[in-house]
């Protein structure tokens, strides 16, 4: 039997789990199906990645602010948006071996699996069903939401009344948000759960143009900034049979994936559909008055909704690389500085001549500012080749010399080049170079 070809993404998926980046969820039970738990390192990538589209869309703009809506909303809300009757997928089952399928993923009347006959397409909603309070009655359902969207929707007019915003303006939510995907698949690309970060930039109608085409060159200067490569990233324009019911122009940002080219963000100019709407369902008055020119009108809104998952997984292929060193192969993960979840790793040359409290000193020195890691196991270029695969972008070793004149060995992961660096200016020096 033909051993199986290792593709770039198994070995993504066996290095998050080998090195604490990404784990099946309920593993020692046999796991649950697309569901994903972030380990030491995977929750510090994410967390850095939150924390870089945070400080790009709330932070440096002085017309955008923050929001944190409740997972679980009022069951009218998705009334109103559309998913309690729209928000479905074409599914079908096998009658032979059971399994289901999007129906639109698959060609012909017969299963792809084991050629078994098609039940007829039915739809599925995607939303997770549960119930409010101590009796499971038709009048206590709740959904858990399939979108983060909806929650700045329905605070649009708390935010406007409590603040000092005018028109144009963002507000901005990081969250998780769950659909019962029929076929999740790649990894953390599709799964049941999974976390978006999203602003809605609030606009005058007939201005909506000129805005929705910034803030997709924005999205797209984003990754760049974060190293991405430029040739793994474009954009796809949504045609007539793409756009959604309530969208007037879309844009998705993708990325070429070991799977293929993928849509990593969505930009897309939604009109004042998601208002009016909420404006029918709920009797309250949406439109926003224009004190300088005493017009009432329901502000246009431009999403840019990215995956916060999708972003790490396009990360992670994007800075994996195996290099060849002579036979010796470097597998090194090019993290941007920013992102990666240690910045410095630290490093005694031997266990002996007061080096590793030296390098404990320096550890808790530089743990005030970065989060750092202490290793005084194995050989030294062993100690490197474990940080370079997890994406450490310096390394610090204290030898002999430093005993001498204080200085240390500083290694950078790209290029493998080593500079001897004074002990007391380290902070400096890895505050230019990480910040």
């Amino acid at each position: 039997m033909a051993a199986k070809t290792t593709t770039l993404m198994d070995k993504i998926v066996s290095l998050c789990r080998r090195r604490g980046f990404i784990f099946q969820s309920s593993e020692i039970y046999g796991g649950l199906d697309s569901c994903y738990d972030y380990g030491p390192l995977g929750v510090e990538l994410k967390r850095n990645i939150k924390e870089a589209w945070w400080k790009a869309m709330v932070r440096e703009h002085d017309n955008i602010v923050g929001l944190d809506a409740a997972i679980l909303m009022h069951p009218k809300v998705w009334e109103a948006s559309g998913h309690v009757e729209g928000f479905t997928d074409p599914m079908v089952d096998c009658k032979q071996c059971k399994r289901r399928f999007r129906a639109d993923e698959i060609e012909g009347d017969r299963c792809p699996v084991c050629g078994g006959e098609l039940t007829e397409v039915r739809q599925f909603n995607l939303m997770f069903k549960t119930h409010m309070g101590p009796v499971e009655e038709e009048a206590s359902v709740v959904y858990l939401r399939p979108e983060t969207a909806q929650g700045i929707y329905v605070n649009y007019l708390n935010v406007l009344n409590s603040t000092r915003l005018k028109v144009p303006f963002g507000i901005a939510q990081i969250g998780k948000a769950f659909r019962n995907e029929i076929t999740p698949r790649n990894f953390i690309f599709r799964t049941r759960e999974f976390e978006q970060m999203e602003m809605q930039f609030f606009v005058k109608p007939g201005t909506d143009p000129d805005w929705f085409e910034e803030w997709r060159q924005k999205r797209m200067q984003w990754y760049l900034d974060l190293g991405i490569r430029k040739e793994k990233l474009r954009f796809h324009q949504h045609g007539e049979d793409e756009l959604a019911h309530y969208a007037a122009a879309a844009y998705d940002i993708q990325y070429e994936f070991p799977f293929g080219w993928r849509e990593l963000e969505g930009i897309h100019n939604r009109t004042d559909f998601d208002l009016k709407r909420h404006q029918e369902y709920s009797g309250k008055d949406m439109r926003y008055f224009d004190d300088q020119t005493r017009e009432r009108y329901i502000p246009y809104i431009i999403e840019t909704s990215a995956g916060a998952d999708r972003t790490v997984l396009t990360v992670l292929s994007d800075a994996y690389e195996e290099e060849d060193l002579g036979g010796d192969v470097r597998t090194v993960l090019h993290f941007h500085p920013k992102l990666a979840p240690i910045k410095v790793g630290i490093f005694p040359l031997v266990k002996r001549d007061g080096m590793p409290e030296l390098a404990r000193k320096i550890e808790q020195d530089l743990r005030k500012y970065w989060m750092v890691f202490y290793d005084e196991g194995g050989a030294i270029g062993r100690r490197y080749r474990r940080q370079d695969e997890i994406g450490t972008p310096y390394c610090v070793t204290v030898d002999s010399q430093t005993l001498e004149d204080r200085t240390v060995t500083v290694r950078e992961r790209d290029s493998m080049q080593q500079e001897r660096v004074g002990i007391d200016r380290l902070v400096e020096y890895f505050r230019e170079r990480l910040e």
